[in-house]
Formats: C-alpha cells, structure tokens, sequence
C-alpha cells in the first residue's frame, strides 16, 4: 500500500489558499486539531471544476494519518477526471485539482442586531490532487477506514468486499498537505450602543445525537446489539 509522504510536525504550512482574507485570527494550522475536526465526521463536500465549471459533491470519507480516502463508485465525474495509471506503467495518473470541505456547527449565535448574528463552528478546508486508488491492499484499508469513520468498530464486524464489489467501488485518495482550520466559539459581539435593547442574546448550542438502533427486520434474535452502538 503506498504510504502518505506528509510530514509529522505539530502543524501544517500556512500557503496563499490556506490563509483566509477574512478573520485571520480563526485560523489554525495545528495538526492534531485538524484531525479531531476530521475525526468527529463523516461527510464532505469535494469540490472542482467540470467543463470550466465549478462542482461540488457531498461524499462519505475516511481519515489514515495525513490522508483522506474519498468514497465513490467507478462512474462518478471525479473519479472519471481523477484517472488512475495505466497498467505496467509506473507514472502516477495525473490527478484532479480539488478542495475537500469538513463543518461543523456548534451553536446559534444570536445577538442585540441582525448584522452581528453569527454561529459557533469548526470547519477544515483541503487543497490539493486528488488521485483514484488502484492498489488493491490499499483499496481494502480505504474502504476500511470509510466504514469506521461512520461507525467506528464496524469494518471488523461486517463482511469485506468481494471482488464484484471492489470492482464496482472506487476511492480517491487526498493527502494532507495544503490543510487549514477555522473556528469560532463564543457569545454575541454586539455594538455598546445595542447592550440595552430589550431583546434575547445568546448562544443556542446545536448537538449531534443519535437515536436507538433498529433492527433488521431478518434480524436473528440472538444477536445483540454491538458495543459500539450502545450509547452507555
């Protein structure tokens, strides 16, 4: 399985696409918060250019150390732009320029006017060559790492891909090079003059929860619900 180059200090290099014109002050470029905004989702939206136009796609990915591995089937746009090496050759396929987007929203920033009304959020922005995944080994820790992303534990209790269906599923791979942070967190910013108008200001924070797991209807009774699906 090819191996992610990136590097391993504690942050990424700022570059001119990872410094934001607006709010330099929410950036960050720290590795391991990276990762944990990344960690703590599944789907993103990939983005790139499709006959001079811009397209942006919502997908399932996974995360490997300084690389992502982005969900699609063998005849999706990006993976059809993406290409992959020819056979015997030993030069890699050209690849796809993308930019990879990861949000979260943590709360509802309500304040005194309408302008200064904002959100709480943790969001990571990739730049970089997305190229489909053609080794076989590393197409299984792809898809690996796509099932645990969503439900961690789950590859391990779930039957593998077969060769139809490894066949039929196509991954591109994205390393973490050109990677930035953003966040906000906080209350309202209201202008002095608004701090006595008689209306609400606060923070409404926004949570992700899940509900009971059902069961298949063919479910055998005597399974029992994995442990990474009990919420205790």
């Amino acid at each position: 399985m090819a191996m992610t180059t990136a590097t391993t200090t504690d942050s990424y290099e700022p570059t001119e696409r990872t410094v934001p014109t607006r709010s330099r002050d929410r950036a960050s470029y720290d590795r391991a918060l990276v990762h944990s905004i990344l960690d703590e989702a599944y789907v993103c939206h990939l983005g790139f250019v499709r006959d001079g136009a811009p397209v942006v796609l919502p997908t399932l990915y996974g995360r490997i150390g300084d690389r992502l591995y982005v969900h699609g089937s063998t005849g999706s746009r990006p993976l059809r732009m993406a290409g992959s090496r020819m056979a015997g050759s030993a030069e890699e396929a050209p690849g796809l320029p993308v930019c990879l987007t990861v949000t979260h929203v943590d709360g509802l920033v309500l304040a005194k006017s309408a302008f200064h009304h904002s959100m709480n959020y943790r969001s990571v922005v990739v730049h970089g060559t997305a190229r489909q995944v053609t080794d076989p080994e590393e197409l299984r820790t792809a898809l690996d790492a796509l099932v645990d992303q969503v439900v961690p534990g789950r590859a391990d209790d779930s039957r593998r891909a077969n060769a139809k269906e490894l066949a039929a599923t196509a991954v591109l791979r994205l390393d973490l090079d050109e990677v930035s942070a953003k966040l906000r967190t906080g209350g309202p910013n209201d202008d002095p003059e608004d701090a006595t108008l008689p209306h609400w200001s606060g923070v409404v924070p926004v949570r992700k929860t899940y509900g009971t797991p059902i069961p298949a209807d063919d479910l055998d009774p005597s399974i029992a619900l994995p442990a990474y699906l009990t919420t205790d």
